[in-house]
């Protein structure tokens, strides 16, 4: 818990502006608690552990953080700030120190959690079933150990099901090691993914949902530690126990660094300590019979060497060194000490040198960092008896729970591995004592700078001159790398806490507590809380202006006694056997064949490759002969595998492939059967492949190739035979006949390609699930919420009615709602007015007078060096570029910069910031332009003056950028879709508006079960209408049930972020109505939320796909993307900042081959009229046509008659419907021409057509058409010609004009008119190469080319 609490109050110390509430950090905690629950998806416990009263070895450990994170670095970064004139808020900034057991904030969180538990499982379903255990701040222990303390109570139980799966999350490394204590098989670590090589000033991440998560399976990682010590098993046989291993690899991990006891010099994880440690336990093992223990044989006869080894790497340097400072030794008192035991023992004058200078070594650095005067044999042996102490106490901490509250290691450094002798007889014990009260251990473990945290009687403790402990709060203290490399990691100088001293001095002021403040100074026992229907009563909210009160709180609580979890010292864990079962979701190294090895292969672990040794499996090529493609098209071909070993996931195999020839199922259209009995082959076919899929195919295998070497470090060898699937994304009831409903398997669209050599076929696996309804009374109950996926009503919400009259017939009866919708349509076709504009760079550069590469440099990083180019001071340098793109990354700034494939472009406030810094720092432009091949500019060739001071300029700049407002805006993907900031604000005020009318209708319908969605925890992660397409605008439905957004909460789609894999793409949702844990994203109010295509209905979609309306779509269908589509994508990304169009792509979030995915484009399938032999009169009917000179005039207002115009406009679609059927019978138009009666024949009959053609009357005058430049001033400039010329516009429903060609006959105006409008409509698809289809047996019918095609102001639109 105390992860997620620092996480969600100070999640960037770095940032000394930032501020937060309290309530916020409470909402922020709350949510984060939900977003792990639905990762998790615990079964039985939710244990929430929040650090007590630790013990006495971890709160020194605890003081040195609190005192250098507190008074030392945080005073550094204000004052640093206030030295660059930054102005910092007037709040107090939150001190992260009042994460201690006993302080106020404390204990209003631990309220806050109560009511936090009893919320959720009073009002979420999802935790009906789980038991939660709260061990808030005041039960002692550190919260992951009080879990294990759990833990290892449930494993001595007799009905214990040593299947049972654990889950822990938390940040700390050691909870590796106390995973591995359990000897649990079936155990994974859920943390954040850990990224190193950032700015530390990084933007703090907005929502879980978009962080990160990563599982580390320690399932695997016993396996790989078994390879580690495989030499074992050849030494020593049947003696070779894997658990024993395990228990002292824990150990050997204890020695290079713990939060209880110092490491030992020299022995450093970055200087390869723990290979060594491992190399010398194989060596030692053997000859133990594998039976003793490492603390006495293996420290005093082995690891003594690494002492002697290291002292003799850095003997001839200190040879050197003293030769050259004229002294025979470093450390005179050392030397002196050693000269004179040298003098008095006989034996020590027969040793050479080597063994004189290796013991003053050791004496130097006992004297130097421990401060002893004399090092003898008893000081020694009472370094060596201290930390086998330790070591021993924390082997039982970790196995056993604490042993002892009081005992603690009494230095900040550790004795030489060489000094630990003679420990084998040792006794150890310890006694068990008590905790510390949590005033006790604020006392114990702050700093001054914190004392507000304390009561008030006790904080002059810390501050005045007379306090007995005044030396315990030191307001400057040293601190010591010690040989390790991060500041972090330095050993803190501030001497230990004498408890009898504390304990003393507190006594006087107990007295002083009040009644609050004693009542926060206590320990409880942890709580365990369930639900039960039976009870029933209000609980009152903690923060009723937060979070209301629980008007119906279901919930028993329990409370569990302190000592009820130790475990005896004797209790050994049983490890079970699962080789023959596959644990869904534990991966294991089992079921494919193969080697391992060390070898440095540059596996890449948290974004970079590794330096050392990896352990290397190699898949073993198969025993059965050669791999062809027609024998694993027979065994895998339609049939459900598992792929991506080691960490297996279940896929639909749709195509085999060798790379000549393809074996690929041939199905309808939305069909995704598994074809798993011999009754029912899966319709084969095969095909030969083009030479342009036979590169594709060799790029698959390479992108295989490396991604399974280099991120999973595993060599598959010769790739033969490549299997093209569909993954499992979760499992959706499907009604049967007679009134059955089935579980049934849901595949992804997207189609991957995977090695044959990595996938296992025909395991036994283990999936857990709950109780499955088995009909449809069972799954649609009265008072059921579901939702509408079938028109009409689509998207709508409803609750089940008792259907007992119509279940038999397979219907089911719903009552739904339907709230009025915000009219977006206006504002879809007018968003060019409030879009923000971007010009390429030399369009600012020309404005502003200056090249477009000082443009583009300024907008993107420009570094400043200390001292000069030919005299550089120093590795310094301050980045003074607006940092408004970012090439490597691929993000720009929304609003400021927008990446296009061939350049970037900027919006006008880039102008006026390039303005307003070229006016203030002329002579940096000046500079940059001069030396443009530079990476690095300097303070002194800037400002050259000695009157100048360069550094003072520096910080001014910086100063000004980081008080401007560009400085707190983040950055995004440039694959990122985005609608801009005042778009969303007027989407808000046109749902305010709707909200007015409030106009919700109910509807009663019977419905058939297919159609409804019903919210399930079973069906999460199935996108309820697979073949939904989003766009921007478009309105959508939370469907989501137990989740931050509320059920059923409409909103409208602002910003679309693409992905590597269908599933984990996320779409910026503007819902209708603020909630609890909304996000702010571009708009007004916390309203907004990112989601994944699994939580929502595309209401927009449904409108597009009903047919009542004539309304039509483009089928879209995801595809792997190539290199050459990326030049698509950006001209189509294009058109979400113009009027809609059916052809917007959506999911795309990259361009990197086989890894992402784009939208394969079909043409548009139309829906035929009934009256086809009178559509070429109702479209004649609609064109009017003038005569008029070469100036066209322009349209007239609409008539107010009813038979001079149609009702209104269609839609685009529409008129290609009829367009499309008359096009050939226009190409027949008799030339002499009887249009103009034609038309008034059929005038008063015509229904709406498909396009409202408006054709100029008269003589008056027109704008231009548009044309060409040259053309429209040859128009303008011309004589009035004697021919007579006709002109027919067609006005689309979006309000886009499309002018036909000036024609001499009636009949050619109409006809080119129709045709252009046609060709304006159909261009929307073309125009853009598609990729190839991935199986022939997938027909794709290329849209016909057409030419550009002009709009209103005369400019080429390529679509």
């Amino acid at each position: 818990m105390n992860g997620i609490i620092h996480q969600c109050s100070h999640p960037n110390d770095e940032d000394v502006h930032f501020r937060i509430s309290e309530e916020k950090i409470f909402a922020d905690i709350f949510h984060y608690l939900e977003v792990l629950f639905r990762i998790i998806k615990p079964r039985k416990v939710f244990f929430m552990a929040v650090d007590g009263v630790a013990p006495r070895a971890k709160m020194n450990q605890q003081r040195g953080r609190r005192f250098r994170l507190s008074a030392k670095e945080a005073e550094e970064k204000i004052k640093k700030a206030l030295d660059k004139g930054e102005v910092l808020p007037t709040e107090a900034r939150f001190d992260s120190n009042c994460i201690t057991p006993g302080t106020e904030f404390m204990v209003r969180l631990q309220e806050q959690l109560k009511y936090f538990v009893h919320n959720k499982l009073s009002n979420d379903k999802l935790w009906e079933n789980v038991k939660v255990y709260l061990s808030g701040h005041e039960t002692p222990g550190e919260g992951e150990h009080k879990i294990m303390e759990f833990i290892r109570s449930e494993n001595t139980k007799p009905n214990h099901d040593p299947n049972t799966r654990h889950c822990l999350y938390g940040l700390d490394a050691d909870l590796i090691m106390l995973g591995l204590t359990s000897h649990e098989p079936n155990f994974a670590l859920l943390r954040e993914e850990v990224r190193f090589g950032g700015k530390k000033s990084q933007k703090r991440i907005t929502a879980p949902e978009e962080t990160t998560f990563h599982l580390l399976h320690l399932s695997l990682m016993r396996e790989y530690i078994d390879y580690e010590f495989s030499e074992l098993k050849n030494k020593m046989g049947s003696d070779y126990d894997l658990e024993q291993v395990i228990d002292d690899w824990i150990l050997m991990g204890f020695l290079v660094g713990n939060d209880f006891i110092p490491h030992l010099p020299n022995l450093h994880i970055n200087h390869d300590a723990l290979p060594l440690l491992y190399k010398t336990y194989m060596s030692v093992l053997p000859s133990l019979g594998g039976k003793t223990r490492l603390v006495s044989c293996v420290f005093p006869q082995f690891l003594v060497l690494f002492d002697r080894e290291h002292f003799n790497e850095v003997f001839v340097d200190l040879k050197w060194f003293e030769s050259k400072v004229g002294n025979k030794y470093l450390n005179e008192a050392a030397g002196l000490a050693a000269e004179k035991e040298a003098a008095t023992d006989d034996e020590e004058e027969e040793d050479d040198i080597f063994e004189t200078e290796f013991r003053q070594y050791k004496r130097t650095y006992y004297m130097s960092k421990i401060g002893v005067d004399v090092v003898s044999d008893e000081f020694l042996a009472n370094q060596a008896k201290c930390y086998v102490e330790g070591i021993q106490w924390i082997l039982h901490y970790y196995y056993h729970g604490v042993q002892s509250w009081s005992w603690y290691y009494p230095y900040h450094y550790a004795p030489y591995l060489s000094d630990i002798r003679n420990v084998s007889g040792l006794k150890l014990t310890f006694e068990h004592g008590q905790p510390f009260m949590p005033f006790q251990q604020l006392l114990a473990v702050l700093p001054a700078a914190s004392m507000e945290l304390l009561p008030e009687c006790y904080r002059h403790l810390m501050t005045s001159e007379s306090s007995a402990i005044i030396e315990y709060y030191p307001l400057d203290f040293k601190t010591d790398l010690n040989g390790k490399q991060q500041e972090w990691e330095a050993v803190v100088l501030i001497p230990f806490i004498d408890e009898r001293c504390l304990l003393a001095a507190m006594e006087a002021c107990n007295r002083k507590l009040t009644k609050e403040e004693k009542a926060r100074n206590c320990h409880t026992e942890c709580a365990v809380y369930s639900y039960d229907r039976e009870m029933d009563f209000a609980y009152a909210s903690p923060l009723p202006q937060l979070f209301p009160d629980i008007v119906h709180c279901h919930v028993r609580t329990a409370h569990i006694p302190m000592d009820a979890w130790q475990v005896s010292l004797d209790h050994v864990s049983k490890p079970v056997d699962r080789s023959a079962l596959y644990f869904c979701g534990f991966p294991t190294l089992q079921h494919i064949k193969h080697k391992f090895y060390k070898k440095k292969g540059g596996v890449v672990v948290f974004q970079q490759s590794s330096r050392g040794e990896n352990m290397l499996l190699d898949i073993l090529p198969n025993q059965e002969g050669e791999t062809t493609c027609d024998d694993v098209a027979a065994q895998v071909l339609g049939k459900s595998v598992f792929v991506n070993w080691p960490h297996l996931e279940e896929a639909r195999i749709i195509a085999v492939s060798d790379g000549e020839t393809k074996f690929y199922l041939e199905e309808p259209p939305g069909v995704q059967r598994v074809y798993d009995r011999p009754s029912t082959p899966p319709p084969a076919k095969v095909t030969c492949l083009s030479d342009k899929e036979q590169k594709d195919w060799i790029k698959d295998v390479q992108g295989i190739t490396e991604y399974y070497l280099k991120r999973k470090g595993i060599v598959i060898n010769e790739t033969e035979v490549v299997l093209y699937g569909q993954l499992l994304t979760g499992r959706k009831y499907v009604p049967k006949a007679n009134g059955v409903v089935e579980l049934e398997k849901q595949w992804a669209k997207q189609v991957l390609p995977f090695a044959y050599q990595a996938v296992v076929k025909d395991i036994k696996a283990f999936c857990s699930s709950l109780a499955c309804f088995k009909s449809l009374d069972e799954l649609f109950p009265p008072t059921t919420t579901v939702f509408m996926v079938g028109n009409p009503y689509y998207g709508a919400m409803g609750e089940v009615q008792d259907s007992q009259d119509v279940i038999k017939d397979g219907r089911i009866r719903v009552v739904f709602s339907v709230p009025h919708e915000p009219q977006l349509e206006p504002l879809i076709q007018n968003q060019h007015k409030y879009s923000v504009k971007y010009s390429p760079g030399y369009v600012l550069a020309s404005r502003l007078g200056i090249t477009g590469y000082l443009v583009s440099r300024f907008s993107g990083s420009i570094f400043i060096g200390r001292g000069s180019k030919k005299n550089p001071c120093g590795e310094q340098r301050a980045n003074v570029g607006l940092n408004l793109k970012f090439n490597k990354k691929n993000e720009e700034v929304p609003g400021y910069t927008k990446r296009t494939e061939k350049e970037w472009l900027y919006s006008a406030a880039v102008e006026e910031l390039l303005a307003e810094y070229l006016d203030r720092f002329s002579e940096v432009f000046n500079n940059v332009a001069r030396n443009s091949h530079d990476d690095v500019f300097y303070e002194d060739d800037i400002w050259p003056g000695e009157d100048q001071n360069g550094a003072e300029k520096v910080a001014e700049i910086t100063s000004w950028l980081k008080s401007h407002p560009v400085s707190s805006i983040s950055r995004a993907s440039c694959d990122l879709q985005v609608l801009d900031a005042a778009i969303v604000e007027r989407i808000e005020e046109a749902v305010e508006k709707t909200k007015v009318k409030k106009s919700t209708k109910k509807v009663r319908v019977t419905v058939k079960p297919h159609l409804l969605f019903r919210p399930l925890e079973q069906q999460q992660g199935v996108v309820p209408d697979p073949d939904a397409e989003y766009r921007l605008f478009d309105r959508v439905i939370n469907i989501r049930e137990s989740f931050t957004v509320p059920l059923g909460l409409r909103g409208t789609i602002i910003g679309i972020k693409g992905a590597e894999r269908e599933a984990e793409v996320l779409y910026e949702v503007l819902f209708d109505e603020e909630f609890a844990g909304g996000l702010n994203i571009r708009c007004t109010s916390s309203r907004c939320y990112r989601l994944p295509p699994c939580a929502l209905i595309n209401l927009s979609h449904g409108a597009r796909v009903d047919h009542t309306g004539h309304k039509l779509t483009a089928i879209v269908k995801p595809q792997p993307a190539t290199g050459g589509n990326f030049s698509s994508y950006r001209q189509l990304a294009g058109l979400n900042h113009s009027p809609r169009s059916p052809f917007i792509p959506t999911q795309v979030g990259g361009w990197n081959a086989h890894s992402r995915f784009m939208y394969k484009l079909f043409p548009i399938s139309l829906l035929f009229l009934t009256q086809a032999e009178t559509q070429f009169e109702d479209l004649i009917a609609n064109l009017k046509i003038s005569k008029g000179n070469q100036q066209t005039p322009p349209p007239p207002a609409p008539p107010q008659g009813g038979d001079s115009q149609p009702d209104g406009p269609l839609s685009p679609q529409s008129f290609a419907m009829k367009g499309t059927l008359v096009l050939k019978e226009m190409l027949k138009i008799d030339s002499t021409g009887t249009g103009s009666q034609s038309a008034q024949e059929t005038s008063n009959s015509t229904p709406p057509a498909a396009a409202k053609i408006n054709v100029p009357h008269g003589d008056a005058p027109v704008l231009p058409s548009p044309a060409p430049a040259a053309s429209a001033n040859a128009l303008l400039g011309s004589k009035v010609s004697e021919l007579v010329t006709l002109l027919c516009q067609v006005k689309l429903s979006n309000g886009l004009m499309v002018h036909g060609p000036q024609c001499q006959s009636e009949h050619d105006a109409k006809e080119k008119a129709a045709f252009f409008a046609l060709q304006r409509l159909n261009s929307l698809g073309s125009g853009f190469p598609l990729p190839p289809p991935l199986y022939t047996g997938v027909g794709q019918i290329r849209p016909p080319h057409m030419g550009a095609v002009f709009n209103q102001q005369g400019e080429s639109v390529f679509l």
